[in-house]
């Protein structure tokens, strides 16, 4: 039986709604829809051979010797009036696999995203720092992207993207938007954000704030009156401070350090949930860098700042609890749904417990005590 070929089965998980492909030496193809991971019904398991044909299918010949070389490579693929794919191709113990992640042609609103109305307000600011956070896969690029074309509809501007790779591709509608990837434009998140200063930006995306390097640059960018959109690997707001101006994080100077927190407009920390109804959307945590939140953040109170963060929601800000439990209460999210994407499950259980939310769903946390 003939393998299909990448665009076949791209198409296939296309028809679907799957967001991600997953190809392995010796297992059959693989889909994620909603979380979960499905073999694609009656394919035989992926022989040496298919992946030979696949990799030269999706890759060039220099692509294939840096694969070779490097044992891992990003790269993008773009299926016209269909869907564009992030594609990462790595050695196994079986050999050679495939990753890919489909993303929409079509650039994401703000509202059809469910974001709060608070990253309209962000994206207006003329100069500063924001930084969108979470873990792999939780959507920031999409996040971003969003942030982009909110601007795009509304404000002329010059937008530089530095990403690896490109995965949304904007078209023009008020703003010039010059889009750049690694490996392909430029060597290194570093080095383009310097050359994105000299070519008269006035907003610059950073695919990802990897070193000290980049985010000093990037502290510069914002200095010299630039707006600068970043992401960083973090679990929450307090969390990604903590990164970069803790004991052993990125920002080691206390010159650079207070550059920083006046610089920093705001911290987005989201994670994916699955809705009881519809598909995989992200929610977020916000935190707004108020002169009272700057405050505690130079002093180092990080939990006082979480709480302030709790308190202080006219200015947009939300833990992630908090919109948890807003999803809960509109009957969007289930409460095992909720537990399971929260990153203090036992404050969640405690607030759903005081509602009397789990009980009126006929739920028992296993965070519950016994008296």
């Amino acid at each position: 039986m003939t393998a299909p070929t990448i665009e076949q089965l791209v198409r296939k998980a296309c028809q679907v709604q799957a967001s991600d492909i997953h190809l392995r030496v010796g297992h059959p193809p693989y889909f994620r829809l909603r979380e979960q991971m499905y073999p694609l019904p009656k394919a035989p398991a992926v022989t040496e051979s298919d992946m030979d044909s696949w990799l030269n299918e999706i890759l060039t010949p220099a692509q294939r010797t840096r694969l070779q070389e490097t044992q891992e490579i990003d790269e993008a693929l773009f299926y016209p009036n269909l869907i564009r794919c992030r594609v990462v191709c790595f050695q196994t113990l079986d050999g050679t696999a495939i990753t890919l992640r489909l993303i929409p042609l079509q650039i994401p609103s703000l509202f059809e995203l469910q974001l709060p109305s608070v990253l309209s307000g962000l994206v207006q600011r003329k100069q500063g720092l924001i930084l969108v956070t979470g873990p792999t896969g939780s959507g920031k690029s999409t996040t971003l992207a969003a942030m982009v074309n909110e601007m795009n509809q509304t404000m002329a501007r010059h937008i530089i993207t530095i990403e690896d790779p490109i995965e949304y591709v904007f078209e023009p509608v008020r703003c010039l938007i010059t889009q750049r990837e690694i490996g392909r434009h430029a060597h290194d998140f570093a080095s383009a954000l310097r050359a994105a200063l000299r070519a008269d930006p006035d907003v610059i995306l950073v695919g990802e704030i990897r070193d000290q390097k980049t985010l000093k640059t990037a502290i510069y960018a914002a200095q010299t009156g630039h707006l600068v959109l970043g992401t960083l690997h973090a679990r929450n707001t307090v969390s990604t401070i903590d990164r970069l101006i803790g004991l052993d994080g990125m920002v080691q100077s206390s010159d650079t350090r207070k550059q920083f927190l006046e610089l920093l407009v705001a911290v987005i920390s989201q994670q994916l949930i699955t809705p009881q109804t519809g598909s995989r959307r992200a929610i977020l945590e916000v935190l707004i860098n108020t002169p009272a939140i700057q405050d505690y953040l130079n002093r180092g109170e990080l939990e006082e700042a979480y709480r302030l963060m709790e308190l202080d929601t006219i200015e947009g800000m939300q833990t992630l609890n908090e919109a948890l439990l807003i999803e809960i209460e509109q009957g969007r999210l289930s409460v095992e749904e909720a537990l399971k994407v929260s990153i203090d499950p036992g404050d969640l259980d405690r607030r759903l417990r005081i509602t009397g939310i789990a009980q009126a769903q006929g739920f028992s946390s296993h965070f519950q005590s016994d008296f």
